[in-house]
């Protein structure tokens, strides 16, 4: 397996730590408390208190550091040592030295230092298992990481068709060196931002400050990971949920979309033997 350096080099694999570096200038309590609150929206708890907590792809920590906010035991990694560092900066400045949140360096794709592991509570992937380069291979390898009644969250890019064709040609440019990064960034980023405000007018509030508010994330450094993101693979909602049901895990919660972006799902295992 190359490492998250050589395949950036050789343009196949984005930088995605890199652009987290960025979004942590930006991050405030304000978007901490957004974060927190989607999390719980989405795992339908209230608390985190007790449980284990794995984030496999950390990126920025941000999620990280909102499990451990509310309670959980918590083990981040990732495959990009940058976003490793960032994961690490969080836990520096929110709860040093602490001994229940622990972060690594590590691949979904590394059957070895997967089982090494052990399983727990909450398996936490969002947006992370497309990017590897080898997605069903991700998506069977966390399902080790759980045990009867583990709640398994993950967020797919949405199969869009030839449009998802297009979005990985776009991706390759972007990735192919200075000038295709530029080209992509000097076409889509002005396209996302008038499209951004057109839709604003169209529905009547802010859509920049709604995406805050959903997961209090950062739109344009999104925008960004959406532009070079490759690896770059797609899924429908159906594949995934059929993937699943078929290891046996019961689909309790989901987050759709039409078009471009993840869709959500949150999983607990249901062993028929239990």
């Amino acid at each position: 397996m190359n490492s998250a350096e050589q395949e950036i080099e050789k343009g196949q694999r984005f930088a995605f730590g890199a652009n987290w570096q960025e979004f942590l200038r930006t991050l405030d309590e304000d978007r901490i408390e957004i974060a927190e609150a989607s999390l719980k929206e989405l795992l339908q708890v209230e608390s985190l208190d007790g449980k284990t907590f794995v984030d496999v792809g950390s990126g920025s920590g941000l999620f990280s550091l909102c499990a451990r906010r509310l309670g959980a035991k918590v083990y981040s990694f990732d495959f990009d040592p940058q976003s490793v560092a960032c994961t690490r900066e969080l836990r520096s400045r929110y709860f040093a030295d602490d001994p229940n949140w622990q972060v690594d360096s590590g691949s979904a794709l590394d059957e070895e230092f997967l089982k090494s592991l052990g399983t727990f509570d909450v398996v936490y992937s969002w947006g992370v298992l497309h990017h590897t380069g080898k997605m069903w291979t991700a998506l069977e390898n966390v399902v080790q990481l759980t045990h009867p009644h583990s709640r398994l969250t993950i967020a797919i890019y949405n199969d869009q068709g030839f449009r998802s064709d297009l979005w990985l040609w776009v991706k390759r440019i972007y990735c192919s060196g200075t000038l295709g990064r530029w080209s992509m960034l000097a076409v889509f980023v002005p396209y996302f931002f008038l499209r951004t405000i057109a839709v604003s007018v169209v529905r009547g509030h802010n859509e920049f400050a709604k995406y805050r508010r959903n997961r209090g994330m950062s739109i344009v450094r999104d925008w960004i990971d959406w532009l070079g993101g490759l690896p770059f693979e797609v899924a429908s909602v159906e594949e995934i949920v059929s993937f699943y049901e078929s290891k046996n895990f019961r689909l309790i919660n989901s987050k759709e979309t039409k078009r471009l972006g993840c869709n959500e799902f949150v999983f607990v295992r249901d062993d028929k033997d239990e």
